[in-house]
């Protein structure tokens, strides 16, 4: 198993155990703190339904223009493997578990099935990129939809963006407190995020106890 696996690997067990030992209310409790944020996926994916599936369909898949899904491309936090679990139930992570434990052979992600992407709530670095081309080719003839993306991608950096408490740092810190590490907690471990914290006069951890 590669080091991309691995971690992803490791990331996605740690999530599960911790997540199916927890008491039905502190789940609950979990799971109302990302309501918000999976509202906003779900506009997300709305407004990327409507107005990018027919062209990146065409880029991506039909043509292969596109260098979407390219193998260990993909940036994962932690907090979009904890949200994933959280919202997919018991058994549906163990497809995501056997293509981790499987040799990817190919050049395209390894979460990459024949119907898309196998996660239930994506990545956000995967549903908030868009090519260039796509861009150009939608935004070019619909001014609204330009700005409608800029709206989500403010909103994305109020759960994922440190300059202030948001849910992917509040979630690595649930996970933390419990004992457990990742190097996909890049909220606590990227320098480039530290120093956003930093620079916000937000906490950030003394070396020694980051993941």
């Amino acid at each position: 198993m590669d080091d991309y696996n691995r971690q992803q690997r490791e990331a996605l067990g740690l999530a599960r155990r911790a997540l199916s030992a927890m008491p039905r209310g502190e789940l609950q409790a979990l799971l109302d703190s990302c309501a918000p944020y999976l509202d906003f996926r779900e506009r997300t994916a709305r407004f990327l339904a409507r107005h990018f599936s027919r062209v990146c369909t065409l880029a991506c898949y039909t043509d292969g223009r596109s260098a979407c899904c390219q193998k260990e491309g993909i940036i994962t936090f932690f907090a979009d493997v904890a949200v994933n679990v959280l919202v997919s139930g018991d058994t549906a992570p163990d497809t995501l578990e056997r293509v981790l434990d499987s040799p990817n052979t190919g050049q395209k992600c390894v979460y990459l099935g024949t119907n898309g992407c196998l996660w239930k709530i994506k990545p956000v670095v995967c549903e908030m990129f868009l090519c260039d081309s796509a861009k150009a080719t939608v935004f070019s003839e619909n001014t609204a939809a330009a700005l409608e993306w800029e709206e989500l991608q403010r909103l994305q950096k109020t759960y994922t963006w440190p300059d202030r408490p948001v849910l992917f740092n509040a979630l690595e810190e649930r996970f933390l407190a419990l004992g457990l590490r990742s190097p996909l907690m890049y909220l606590h471990n990227s320098p480039g995020l530290l120093m956003v914290k930093k620079r916000a006069g937000l906490p950030v951890p003394p070396k020694d106890a980051r993941p």
